[in-house]
Parts: C-alpha cells; sequence; structure tokens
C-alpha cells in the first residue's frame, strides 16, 4: 500500500491534479461548492435576487416620490402658490378602489362603472375645490397627474409587500413570481414617470393618434356638440354617406366617455326619452381607431384593421359599445396603431404622427367596402386626447 504524497504547492501539475494519483485536495475542491449549493444553494440565490428586487424597489420609490413633488409643483404652479394643497393631495393620492363582488357575474359592469364613475367625479370635485379659479384643462391634467401619482404609490407597495412577504418567511419559491413579472412592472412605472413631463405640457401622447385622426376629420366643422362628460360630435357626409364622429375633448388630457355618446345617438341615455334619437338615423356600421400594445418583434408604428372594439380601460366602455353593437346587429371594425407602452403613454413619435394619414384612408377605404350611399357610420376616435384639438 502506497503512502499518500503530500502536496507540494510549488508542483503545478499535483496541485491540480494532474499527476495521475488522487489528490485530496482537489477533492476538496470539488466537492464542498457541491455540498454548499445542495443545503444553502437556494439561500443563495435568494440573497442574489433580493439584491436585484431591492434595486427596483428603490426605484419605485423613487418614482412614486417624484410623481408626488411633480403633481404639487404644477399644482402651486398654476394656483400662483395660492392653493395649501399638500395634505390635500397627499389624501388624494392615497384613494383606493374596492371592486364590487363578482360571485354573481350577472350585472357586474354596471356596478364597477358605478364604482369608477363615483371615484373619478369625486375626485373632480375634490380637485375642483382645490383649486377653483383653475380652468377645465388644467383641471383634467392635475387629475391626470393625480391618477399617475396614484398609480406608481400602489405599483411601489404592492412590490414590497411581495418582496418583504417572501424576505420574512425566507422563501424563494414565493420570491420568483415576483422575479419574472418584475421586468414589466419596471417597464410600466418607468414609462408611466416619463408621462408626467409631458402631460404638464399638454403634449400629444402616443395614445392620442386616434382622436388625432378624428379630431383631424373635424377641422372643418363649425358645429360640435357636446355629448356626455369630456366627449364631443360632430357630423359630415362622405361620397353619399352620413358620418358622425366621436371623440374625447381636447385638448385636455381626457378619455372622454365615447359609450355614454353612444348612449346619447340611440337615445337610451340615462334619463333620456328617446327624443335624441330623432336627430340621428340608424347606425349601420362602427369604425373605431386605437392605439394597440405591439408585440415583441412587432414594428412601431405599424397599422392593422380587424374586428370588435377597439377600447381599452377596465372594460366598461367596451361592454357598453359590444352591448349596442350585438343587440342592433352592427358590425364593429377596428383600425390600430401598434406602439410600446412606453410609446403610448409619452410623447407621440414622429412615425406615429406621420401614419394619421394612413389611418384616415384606410379608414375611408372600410367605409366605402362596406356601405352604400345613405348609410350612416359611426366613427370613434378612441384615446387620451392630450394636446389634441378638434
Amino acid at each position: 500500500m502506497h503512502a499518500i504524497r503530500p502536496v507540494n504547492f510549488t508542483d503545478v501539475d499535483q496541485l491540480l491534479g494532474m499527476g495521475g494519483e488522487s489528490n485530496p485536495l482537489m477533492m476538496l475542491i470539488w466537492i464542498l461548492p457541491i455540498i454548499l449549493f445542495v443545503f444553502y444553494g437556494q439561500r443563495i440565490q435568494l440573497y442574489v435576487t433580493a439584491g436585484e428586487i431591492k434595486k427596483a424597489i428603490k426605484k419605485l420609490d423613487a418614482y412614486s416620490a417624484e410623481s408626488k413633488t411633480d403633481l404639487l409643483g404644477h399644482v402651486e404652479e398654476v394656483t400662483g402658490g395660492k392653493a395649501d394643497c399638500k395634505d390635500r393631495i397627499s389624501k388624494m393620492v392615497d384613494y383606493f378602489t374596492i371592486m364590487p363582488v363578482d360571485m354573481d357575474p350577472a350585472g357586474i359592469m354596471p356596478k364597477i362603472r358605478h364604482v369608477m364613475r363615483t371615484r373619478e367625479d369625486v375626485t373632480r370635485q375634490q380637485i375642483k375645490l382645490l383649486a377653483p379659479d383653475m380652468d377645465e384643462v388644467q383641471k383634467a391634467r392635475v387629475q391626470t397627474l393625480l391618477e399617475i401619482a396614484s398609480s406608481l404609490q400602489m405599483i411601489h407597495k404592492t412590490v414590497n409587500h411581495m418582496f418583504l412577504t417572501a424576505k420574512k418567511q425566507n422563501n424563494y419559491p414565493l420570491i420568483l413570481p415576483l422575479q419574472m413579472v418584475l421586468p414589466f412592472v419596471m417597464e410600466q412605472a418607468e414609462a408611466m414617470r416619463d408621462s408626467i413631463s409631458a402631460f404638464k405640457r399638454g403634449i400629444p401622447i402616443g395614445d392620442g393618434i386616434g382622436p388625432m385622426v378624428v379630431g383631424k376629420m373635424m377641422r372643418h366643422i363649425q358645429e360640435k356638440k357636446t355629448v356626455a362628460l369630456d366627449t364631443i360630435l360632430a357630423k359630415d357626409t362622405f361620397e353619399g354617406r352620413n358620418l358622425i364622429m366621436i371623440k374625447a375633448k381636447g385638448p385636455a388630457p381626457v378619455v372622454g366617455r365615447p359609450a355614454d355618446a353612444v348612449q346619447y345617438i340611440t337615445g337610451k341615455s340615462k334619463g333620456g326619452q328617446g327624443t335624441e334619437k330623432k336627430e340621428f338615423q340608424g347606425i349601420d356600421i362602427i369604425v373605431m381607431i386605437d392605439a394597440a400594445l405591439k408585440m415583441e418583434g412587432e414594428e412601431s408604428a405599424s397599422v392593422s384593421q380587424g374586428f370588435g372594439a377597439a377600447i381599452g380601460g377596465i372594460g366598461t366602455e367596451r361592454y357598453e359599445i359590444e352591448k349596442y353593437a350585438s343587440d342592433a346587429g352592427i358590425p364593429v371594425f377596428s383600425i390600430v396603431i401598434k406602439e410600446s407602452v412606453r410609446e403610448a403613454i409619452t410623447y407621440m413619435t414622429k412615425e406615429i404622427a406621420q401614419k394619421a394619414d394612413d389611418v384616415t384612408s384606410r379608414m375611408y377605404n372600410t367605409i366605402l367596402e362596406n356601405t352604400s350611399e345613405g348609410q350612416t357610420i359611426l366613427v370613434i376616435g378612441v384615446g387620451n386626447t392630450a394636446g389634441v384639438a378638434q
């Protein structure tokens, strides 16, 4: 039996186990990491992942604080420092919304609509009390900035809660879902942070391409009617066809209430007696124009056509339009402009703005291909109409 030869640290071949005989040092070098990762691998991975999430949470906290500072600064600027608004703004940023119970899905949409409208109306009234001298455009800007600040704060609170819960329980599998969705959350948060400047200055954003197209169609029309909150309507003709056009009332940063406008046209608005319907002929088709979130790999500002109601949000507006169209058997066509999350809520890019004429051309082709003379077409420009007049 051979005795174990001592390790010569000056002999590189022996130290690295190249001498042909077993080397205790090299065995330890290979075995110790395996043992370490078997028993502590999950914890090590938790520490590495936790470090990345901590950095993201710090960014979210900074975004939230920055949005509140910008909101307070904007209110003080437009009111000349007259409004002592710090405490009231802080309370409004902390507003939360409890969705209606959905155990019985029948009738859930009107309940959601009622809750969301209540929040919007109360917030609007609070802003009015905050600074009565502000005009409607400035009030809408403050309300939009308030929603951004509130959303960023909620994102920060949610991510921080999930992280601290996983850390408290030392539970790596619990932190995995957060790690997977965090890149998407940060993309959304960064886009919202960057959108503040556009809304403060009243510059069009990517989501405003729908109202921009319809607004350009309304420019030569003198008579425009407000038919719902922050929503206007105009009538025109095209190739012997009747056009009814709807968009949010710019240049305030609002999305309007297109579903209420549709109810007005059909004489089914709340409290209506059907007298409004005499003003309009029956609608034959609906064409909706909106921005849409592009998939990875798709070209930004590309235009696509399809079917169905192209409108985002929580779904109440879409539900009302779909219900009316399905009950009346009216086909709904959509034209969308593909954009990233960032492009949708930050400054409108040149490429997106230049697609307005292409979208208008496609809309007219859709009308010609699917209607005949004497029929009526409802065109809805969907989106935030910040900086977009009519």
